[in-house]
C-alpha cells in the first residue's frame, strides 16, 4: 500500500545561496552556497527520488506510471500524466537574487513546449531588513522598462516590499520580481524551470563571467501594470486550517497546531504535501501506522490516503499544498 513519501532533496549551488540549507546534504561541512533545495520535483534531469520505505530509489515519474490517480489523484493524472504538477522548494538568498520574469501557459507552451510558472512564496525566515522586489510601483511600459535596463536603474520602477517571517507573497505569471538578500523562502510554483533573467546588478562568476539575459524573450510577457496586491498574513489562530492562495495550479494552506488535529481529504482528488515550516509531528495513517516529521521536512501524502492525523511532538507549523 503506499505510504507518506519523503524524497532526498536536490541542492542547488549558486553564487547567491548561502549556509542554511547545508543541513539536508550527506556532508554538510562541505557544502557552501547552497540556494536552493528542491523538495518534491517533476522536473525532467531533477526528478525526486524516495528516501525511505519500500519505494526508496524510486523516482517520481516512476512513481506515477505505476501508481497513477491512486499516488496524484484521477483529475491530476488525467491531466499531467506522469509529470508532476508542482515544484516545492526551499530557497536561501544570501545575495539578491536576479530581477526575473516567467511566461505563462500560452507563451511557455509555444517556446518551449512547457508550462509557465505561476508561484508563491510563504517567508518561513527574514532578516530585519529583509525585502522582496514584486511589480511595479507605478504603471510602466516597454519603453521607460528598457530605458531603466539600458541605464541599469531598473530597481528605480519597481515595488520593493519589506518582509517578516510569516508574509506570504502570490506571484503570477508576468509579474517582475525577486528574492533578496536575507529572505528564507519556502516556494510553492507549476513545474517549470524556465526563467527569463532581467537585470543582474552586473554580477560575474568566478571566471569573470556575466550571466545571460533574456531581454528579448522577456519584453512582451511582463505585466506592466502597478502591483497593489501585499503581504498576505495568516492570523494564526492554533488547530485551524488558513487558506493562504488557491488558483487554478495549487491551493496552499497554513496550519499551526498544539493539539492533535484530524485531516480527511474525501472530497479532495489530488495528492497533499506537508511543508514542515516549525517543530515536529507524527503523521499517522491507515489506523496505526505513522511517520515522524521533522523541522524542515517535507512529505508528499498519496491521494488515496484519505484519513490522516498529525500529532505534534513540538509546537508546529506547517504549509499544507494541493490541487482543487
Amino acid at each position: 500500500m503506499l505510504y507518506p513519501l519523503k524524497f532526498t532533496p536536490i541542492l542547488k549551488q549558486v553564487i547567491w545561496g548561502g549556509r542554511k540549507l547545508a543541513y539536508k546534504s550527506q556532508y554538510p561541512e562541505r557544502e557552501v552556497s547552497i540556494g536552493e533545495s528542491w523538495e518534491i520535483s517533476g522536473v525532467q534531469e531533477n526528478l525526486s527520488v524516495v528516501s525511505e520505505g519500500f519505494l526508496a530509489g524510486n523516482n517520481l515519474e516512476e512513481l506515477i506510471e505505476v501508481y497513477m490517480g491512486e499516488l496524484v489523484g484521477d483529475k491530476v493524472y488525467e491531466k499531467f500524466g506522469v509529470e508532476f504538477p508542482l515544484l516545492i522548494k526551499y530557497i536561501d538568498a544570501c545575495q539578491d537574487l536576479s530581477i526575473q520574469v516567467h511566461p505563462n501557459d500560452t507563451v511557455a507552451k509555444e517556446r518551449h513546449n512547457a508550462y509557465g510558472k505561476t508561484e508563491m512564496w510563504y517567508v518561513a525566515d527574514a532578516e530585519s531588513d529583509a525585502h522582496l522586489l514584486i511589480g511595479f510601483n507605478k504603471e510602466s511600459g516597454k519603453s521607460e522598462y528598457l530605458d531603466k535596463l539600458q541605464s541599469n536603474t531598473l530597481p528605480e520602477i519597481l515595488r520593493s516590499e519589506a518582509v517578516r517571517k510569516g508574509d506570504c507573497f502570490f506571484i503570477p505569471a508576468g509579474t517582475v520580481h525577486a528574492i533578496c538578500k536575507g529572505c528564507f523562502i519556502a516556494e510553492i510554483q507549476q513545474t517549470s524551470d524556465i526563467t527569463y533573467r532581467l537585470y543582474d546588478y552586473g554580477r560575474t562568476d568566478k571566471e569573470g563571467n556575466t550571466r545571460e539575459l533574456h531581454t528579448e524573450l522577456a519584453t512582451d510577457v511582463i505585466d506592466f501594470r502597478k502591483q497593489e496586491a501585499g503581504a498576505i498574513r495568516p492570523a494564526g489562530t492554533p488547530n485551524r486550517t488558513e487558506e493562504l492562495v488557491s488558483c487554478d495550479y495549487f491551493t496552499t494552506n497554513y496550519l499551526r497546531f498544539d493539539r492533535e488535529v484530524e485531516k480527511e481529504y474525501f472530497d479532495l482528488d489530488s495528492f497533499v504535501i506537508y511543508m514542515c515550516l516549525e517543530g515536529s509531528f507524527t503523521l499517522v495513517y491507515d489506523t496505526d501506522k505513522s511517520v515522524p516529521v521533522q523541522k524542515g521536512e517535507t512529505v508528499l501524502l498519496p491521494a488515496v490516503l484519505k484519513t490522516i492525523f498529525l500529532l505534534p511532538t513540538a509546537a508546529c507549523e506547517l504549509l499544507e499544498i494541493y490541487i482543487r
